[in-house]
C-alpha cells in the first residue's frame, strides 16, 4: 500500500498492539459519552441505539485490523505491510485500510477454505516449540489471518460505506408519516467515521421504506452527497429539491475524531501541548474531538410544480448567533472533547483559549465518565 504523505506504517509490534489497545479504550468509552448526552437531553434513546451500534461496529473493525496486523513487524516469511495511519490530521487508520477490509470480506469464505482450522495450526505451533524448539512465527501468522477472515466474517464491522437504514417514527395523520434515516461513512478526504441522521416527513402514496422506487433512489442519493466537505444546508437542499414527497426537518452530522495522542500522532495545537504537558501514563496520553453539526428547518415555503400543482420546500435556519451560519451551513454546531482524567486536569490548568464553550467529557481511572 503506498501512504499518502500525511500517513505512517506502524512497523514496529509493539507500537501496533498500543495503538489498538488505545482504540480500544476509546471506543469503550463513547458508548457512554453517548449515555450521558442522553441523561443531559442532547439525544434521546432511539439516537443513542443508532450511534452506539455505528461504535460497536467501529470497535469490531480496529478488532479485525488488530488481528491482520497482530504479527507486523516479525519475520512472518512474506512481506505484509503495517498499519497506515493518518497521524497528521485524524489519528485514525487511513481510509485505504477500510477499502482493503472490505475487499478482504468479499473474499473471507474462500480465504478461510484453503487455511488449516485453528485448532490444527495451534497443534502444529505445539509441535513446532517441541520438537524444533522455535517460536513459530509462520504458524502464528497463519493463525492470525485465519483470525482476521473470520472477524469479517462475521459481519456488524464500519464499512467505508454504511448504506442507509430507516425507521418508522409516527404520523402526523392519514397521508403524511415520520421516519428517522441513519447511515455512515468512513470519509476518506479526512480518515474519519462520519454519523449522519435525518428526521424526515414523507407525504407519498406508498411509506417510504415500502417504495421501491423512491426508497433505492433516496439510499443513492444521501450516499452520493456524505462528504464531509459538503454542508449540511447543501445536502438537505439538494434531497429536498429532488423528492417531492420527502421532507427534511433536521440533518444532522456526528465526527467521531481526530484522535490525538502524543504517542502516535502529529498534530499541532492546544491539545498536543495539553497531552505533552500531561506526562500521562501509557494508555491515558489521548483525547477524542466528537464535533455534532445540526441543521433545522424553520419553516416551511410552497412552490408552484408545473401548471396546476405545488410543493413543500424547506427553508433551513442557519445559525444567527456566531454570524458564521451561512459559513458552517449549519442552525448549530456543538464540540465536545473526551478525554482521560490526567489530562482533563492539564487541560484546566493551560486553559487554551477557544476551549471554554467546548463540552468536557472526562474519563475517571474507573471508567466513568463525567461531563464538565
Amino acid at each position: 500500500m503506498n501512504s499518502k504523505p500525511d500517513t505512517i506504517g506502524l512497523t514496529d509490534l509493539f507500537a501496533s498492539r498500543r495503538y489498538f489497545k488505545k482504540f480500544e479504550t476509546i471506543t469503550s468509552h463513547l458508548g457512554r459519552v453517548a449515555g450521558v448526552m442522553e441523561a443531559e437531553g442532547d439525544l434521546n434513546r432511539d439516537e443513542v441505539k443508532i450511534l452506539t451500534r455505528y461504535i460497536a461496529e467501529l470497535t469490531f473493525t480496529f478488532r479485525a485490523l488488530s488481528q491482520k496486523y497482530l504479527l507486523v513487524g516479525r519475520d512472518t516469511g512474506r512481506f505484509f505491510g503495517s498499519l497506515a495511519i493518518d497521524a497528521h490530521d485524524s489519528g485514525f487508520p487511513a481510509a485505504e485500510e477500510l477499502i482493503t477490509m472490505a475487499s478482504d470480506a468479499q473474499q473471507a469464505e474462500r480465504h478461510l477454505d484453503g487455511m488449516a482450522s485453528a485448532a490444527e495450526l495451534k497443534k502444529q505451533m505445539v509441535e513446532v516449540i517441541i520438537s524444533d524448539r522455535q517460536v513459530p512465527t509462520k504458524l502464528q501468522f497463519a493463525l492470525s489471518q485465519r483470525l482476521y477472515y473470520e472477524e469479517l466474517l462475521k459481519g456488524t464491522l464500519f464499512w467505508p460505506r454504511n448504506d442507509p437504514q430507516i425507521v418508522w417514527t409516527g404520523n402526523k395523520g392519514d397521508d403524511r408519516r415520520t421516519f428517522r434515516v441513519h447511515w455512515a461513512v468512513y470519509d476518506s478526504q479526512v480518515n474519519l467515521p462520519i454519523v449522519y441522521m435525518m428526521e424526515l416527513e414523507d407525504s407519498g402514496r406508498v411509506a417510504l421504506p415500502k417504495d421501491q422506487r423512491r426508497w433505492p433512489e433516496a439510499q443513492a442519493h444521501l450516499m452520493a452527497q456524505s462528504l464531509g466537505a459538503l454542508k449540511l444546508v447543501t445536502i438537505a437542499k439538494g434531497f429536498d429539491e429532488d423528492f417531492d414527497d420527502l421532507h427534511p426537518k433536521r440533518l444532522r452530522r456526528f465526527h467521531l475524531g481526530p484522535m490525538y495522542s502524543s504517542a502516535f500522532t502529529k498534530q499541532s495545537g492546544p491539545i498536543s501541548q495539553v497531552l505533552e504537558a500531561a506526562r500521562a501514563p501509557a494508555g491515558q496520553d489521548w483525547a477524542l474531538v466528537w464535533t455534532e453539526e445540526n441543521l433545522l428547518s424553520e419553516r416551511v415555503m410552497t412552490e408552484r410544480s408545473g401548471w396546476f400543482s405545488s410543493v413543500e420546500r424547506q427553508v433551513f435556519a442557519l445559525d444567527p448567533f456566531t454570524g458564521r451560519g451561512a459559513e458552517t451551513g449549519a442552525t448549530r454546531l456543538d464540540r465536545s472533547i473526551v478525554l482521560p482524567q490526567r489530562a482533563f486536569q492539564a487541560l484546566e490548568e493551560m486553559n487554551p483559549p477557544g476551549f471554554g464553550s467546548v463540552r468536557k467529557f472526562v474519563v475517571s481511572p474507573s471508567g466513568r465518565v463525567l461531563r464538565y
